[in-house]
Parts: C-alpha cells; sequence; structure tokens
C-alpha cells in the first residue's frame, strides 16, 4: 500500500534533482528549463497526493492551472531561446550577459 509519505518522499526527490541540476548545470538553458519544469511537476506532485489524502479535489484543480502556467513559460522560454541561438549562434549562459537594451 502506498501512504502519503510515500508520495511526498519521491516529490522530495524530485525537487531536490531539479535544485542539484540548477546549481551544477549552469551553461545550458535548455537544461535550466527542464529543471524548473522538474521542480514545478513536483510542486504538483505534492498537490494530488494532499488533494487525495483529504479526499478534496480542489488540489487537483489548483494542478490544473499551474500546468497551464507552466506550458505557456515553457513556450515563451523556448521561442526566446530559439531567437537568441539566431542571433548568436549560441545558447550558453555565459555568453547571454552581453545583451544590448
Amino acid at each position: 500500500m502506498i501512504t502519503l509519505p510515500h508520495f511526498l518522499v519521491l516529490s522530495g526527490i524530485l525537487f531536490s534533482i531539479a535544485v542539484a541540476g540548477i546549481f551544477l548545470n549552469r551553461k545550458n538553458v535548455i537544461v535550466l528549463l527542464m529543471c524548473i519544469e522538474l521542480m514545478l511537476l513536483a510542486v504538483n506532485f505534492n498537490f494530488v497526493a494532499f488533494s487525495r489524502w483529504w479526499g478534496d479535489v480542489a488540489g487537483q484543480a489548483f494542478v490544473f492551472f499551474i500546468l497551464t502556467v507552466a506550458a505557456a513559460e515553457s513556450a515563451i522560454g523556448l521561442a526566446i531561446l530559439v531567437v537568441l541561438f539566431r542571433e548568436r549562434k549560441s545558447i550558453n549562459v555565459e555568453n547571454l550577459d552581453t545583451m544590448r537594451g
């Protein structure tokens, strides 16, 4: 039988992997975006676990709003990366600080 602590441990592991990915990889912007999405997935996993535990669907409904915002963020982030790659021929984080405004 899978209980609430099992879900919380798995969510904590996912969140820890995402934080480690952000701190260990500071060169590739795509990997940074994927780590942020993994963080959101861990939070959503907590919402669903607690929603099921308490027998309330409010947490699951809130997950749909988070997924919608995450999808929009991914689409906009990838569009910005495509423009940056076309201009600079690189998506390296270290090369992004030379932007003109």
